[in-house]
């Protein structure tokens, strides 16, 4: 069964046709139905060979299918090949399983809307998408898979096809992405033009061996990996291209969980770790990694302590931990860029399905200052959401804990790290614990507020058993990478990955992971601390009187406009970057080439010709002897050139 572990692919692209061509005419159990099996189908398949996989000895744990030969013009080929790492065993499984969670919560969040097959294609073209881009053998379809992934955002985004702010956020993010994704095509072609190959495994071995040390300065390994680190940060939502992500919570609930969870923003890291061959060899990228991540993660971190969108601080929530992943991968600490991408996936996911719930109990009211005293009508929302702050939030012993304190001490431990990192990791730990926490407060406790009461009860199985799921999920995930201080038996998670690894120059990042297991028990129980001190304070300034928070946003209304408003930066480049090509535009594109050289010329050309047919019709007075004239001057005309020809 593992040699046809590509058909994983046919089912969700099955779904996609069968709704998106007959849904329109079928019940909305089938629609939906359909929609939810060919997901399932593929997590199913996908377990079964994850099952064999791991049976198989590392050095065999690389399987690569060619379907056909792509493209073959001149010396360049590309294959339509497919491959099969652990790598992009945990990303599919991350993808479809908690995919499928998303698709059986749409059954009951998205009941009775309207163009229902619309929804359920667009999700499971999603999944193929993404299942294609992290299954590619090569960058060029690696690329179809992302531009895919990014149409299929644009489509769910901009699912309520009615609404104006729906339409602006798919086309902001689709523009957005635009930019990193020219960029990313750019390391492509630059790839090809040094290397000769697209192929990973040819190009990997290639760079092993043509660069055995990393290289410093602007080498051109430093160029491939800026131009596919700029196409990271589109997908992936990190300075300068994170302002896309905030509005595409414009799109039904259960699209943001997959979007932030388990798909879209998480192909940057993904793209990243599996160019981990190039990257380990352009230390000058790494650093700027880290430190793009780093700013990222504060920025995003300091934002969500102030907003009132329910969805908008999730929204922040995820741009933070993404920089957190980051942070992991620019100090070398591949694996456990994956670690966090591996837990983040169960607890994000989990809290924005469990934020949809709050939405359907108050009538998609998404101001959290206008929520409260939910927690006895959705008990199991309240409490799964709960498991998933903790997690978010880096408290012991919930999954995140775990993956959060692993890249906390490798940005302190790692050759690469710097104590600078570490002190910013811990910040936006402590960060995270507030506003997490402040959500959980406003939402569930105190006195009901508006007049929604605590009458009512949850949506229903369909939307409580996702959500059970993913908590226990979120609670033991951890459990893939222990710390070797707990004794509990090795990493498994940085073992199963090892393979992934084999061409990427170590700068002893493995062999530091541990070393000082007292030191490393310490730097964690700082950031556990710092995260319960964060947790605290919220519930002092949230849990019972609200007029402390009230009063500090009105004694200090510069800077709390500055944090509601992402440090104004959508305004910036409002301003600057779209003001600027508008006058760019206008001055420029329009008064000179469009109204001084195309319409010139256009209109140039026809004056031309009036002019001359203006002369020619003169010609044709109707006059015999104006004619006659002609004539006996064509004539002497003809003599002429005949007489200096012949003489």
């Amino acid at each position: 069964m593992i040699e046809y572990f590509w058909l994983a692919l046919v089912p969700p692209l099955a779904g996609f046709l069968f709704n998106g061509l007959v849904g329109k005419r079928l019940p909305a159990r089938i629609v939906s139905g359909t929609g939810c099996a060919a997901t399932g189908a593929s997590f199913l398949f996908l377990l079964a060979v994850f099952a064999e996989f791991i049976r198989l000895p590392a050095q065999e744990q690389q399987i690569v299918h060619r379907l056909f030969t792509w493209i073959q013009a001149g010396t360049f080929t590309a294959e339509c090949s497919f491959l099969l790492d652990p790598l992009s065993m945990i990303m599919l499984l991350v993808i479809t399983g908690v995919g499928f969670l998303i698709h059986v919560y749409s059954t009951s969040y998205m009941k009775g809307e309207s163009g229902l097959y619309r929804y359920f294609s667009y999700l499971n073209l999603f999944v193929f998408m993404m299942s294609l881009l992290v299954m590619a053998g090569n960058y060029l379809l690696l690329f179809v898979g992302w531009e895919g992934v990014g149409l299929c955002s644009y489509l769910l985004i901009g699912y309520y096809i009615e609404r104006k702010s729906a339409g602006d956020a798919a086309k902001k993010a689709f523009v957005v992405n635009r930019v990193g994704d020219a960029c990313f095509l750019l390391g492509v072609f630059l790839i090809f033009k040094t290397f000769g190959t697209l192929e990973f495994g040819p190009l990997f071995e290639t760079v092993s061996r043509t660069h055995p040390q990393p290289e410093s300065g602007f080498t051109v390994l430093a160029a491939i990996t800026l131009l596919l680190f700029l196409g990271a940060t589109g997908k992936s939502a990190q300075i300068p291209l994170q302002v896309w992500l905030p509005d595409a919570m414009e799109g039904p609930t259960p699209v943001s969980a997959l979007i932030h969870a388990a798909t879209m923003v998480t192909a940057g890291v993904y793209l990243v770790v599996r160019s981990a061959a190039l990257y380990s060899r352009a230390p000058d990228v790494l650093l700027l990694v880290a430190v793009v991540g780093v700013l990222t993660a504060l920025l995003a971190a300091l934002t969500a302590l102030v907003q009132r969108d329910i969805k908008k601080v999730l929204a922040y929530s995820t741009i933070s931990q993404l920089g957190y992943m980051f942070m992991a991968l620019g100090v070398g600490a591949f694996s456990t860029g994956i670690f966090h991408l591996f837990t983040h996936a169960f607890f994000k996911a989990l809290l924005f399905l469990g934020a949809g719930s709050v939405l359907l109990r108050l009538h998609h009211e998404l101001d959290l200052f206008r929520m409260g005293g939910l927690k006895n009508s959705l008990r199991v929302t309240c409490w799964t959401m709960w498991v998933g702050t903790v997690a978010l939030a880096g408290i012991f012993p919930l999954s995140g804990f775990f993956s959060k304190d692993e890249i906390l001490w490798r940005a302190l431990d790692s050759p690469l790290g710097h104590p600078v990192f570490w002190v910013a990791g811990l910040v936006v730990a402590g960060l995270t614990a507030f506003y997490m926490c402040r959500l959980m407060f406003l939402a569930f406790y105190g006195s009901p507020s508006h007049g929604h009461g605590e009458s009512g009860s949850e949506a229903g199985t369909a939307v409580t058993a996702p959500l059970a799921i993913l908590a226990g999920a979120a609670a033991v995930a951890g459990v893939a990478g222990l710390p070797a201080y707990l004794n509990l038996g090795d990493h498994w998670l940085d073992h199963f990955l090892a393979p992934v690894f084999r061409f990427s120059y170590d700068h002893g990042v493995s062999a530091g992971h541990g070393a000082s297991h007292s030191l490393e028990m310490l730097a964690g129980a700082a950031a556990l601390a710092v995260s319960l001190l964060g947790a605290a304070l919220a519930y002092r300034l949230y849990a019972g009187d609200r007029s402390l928070p009230r009063r500090l946003a009105d004694r200090l209304p510069g800077l709390h406009g500055t944090l509601l408003q992402q440090f104004r930066i959508d305004q910036a480049y409002s301003r600057f970057v779209v003001g600027g090509l508008k006058a760019l535009s206008r001055r420029v594109l329009w008064r000179v080439v469009d109204v001084g050289v195309v319409d010139g010329a256009v209109n140039g050309t026809a004056s031309l010709f009036r002019r001359w047919s203006g002369v020619a019709s003169r010609m044709q007075s109707g006059n015999t002897r104006t004619y006659a004239a002609w004539i006996v001057t064509g004539a002497a005309l003809v003599f002429l050139y005949l007489y200096s020809v012949i003489g």
